[in-house]
């Protein structure tokens, strides 16, 4: 078993609602247990700004699926949410419904066509770095560090926490 962390990502809809029901989707999941769930933030659009604020989320798994199977479990998720992935990556920074992105895989190294973990730019994005900690507070990047450290080099001033009546 490994303990992989994903961040949960939505700024179309119900998007609170659409984080705790991929949640119990990656629960679900084959040979895969939620261990805890952070609390749900919300953020900034990045990249293209021009759209609605974020909610975002980090989930810690247990897991006897390899990288690779737990990433096909996830786009069969955010599928179901009603998600459509550009083959391009052309829809990269616009909005969706659902977004899941392997962050963390044990303290594997992963670096191959559509995988690369950990994720390349976690070190970068307090929406998934302030979740993470939340949930992980002695996580660790490989080749980075500690997560806390990464953290502390960037801006997390607009993440806000959602208390449980905001969502």
């Amino acid at each position: 078993m490994t303990v992989a962390f994903v961040g949960l990502g939505s700024n179309l809809g119900d998007s609170a609602e659409v984080l705790r029901s991929a949640a119990r989707a990656l629960d679900a999941v084959a040979q895969t247990r939620l261990l805890r769930l952070s609390s749900l933030y919300r953020t900034p659009a990045w990249g293209v700004t021009e759209q609605p604020d974020f909610v975002n989320a980090v989930a810690m798994l247990d897991t006897g699926l390899s990288a690779q199977d737990l990433l096909a479990a996830m786009f069969a998720i955010e599928r179901e949410a009603g998600r459509a992935r550009c083959a391009d990556g052309s829809d990269r920074w616009g909005p969706r419904t659902l977004d899941l992105d392997l962050l963390l895989y044990g303290e594997s190294v992963i670096d191959e066509p559509g995988l690369h973990v950990p994720h390349p730019h976690l070190h970068e994005r307090a929406f998934a770095l302030v979740p993470l900690l939340e949930i992980a507070p002695e996580a660790s990047i490989p080749r980075r560090g500690s997560a806390q450290a990464a953290l502390q080099c960037i801006d997390a001033g607009s993440i806000r926490r959602l208390d449980p009546v905001d969502d």
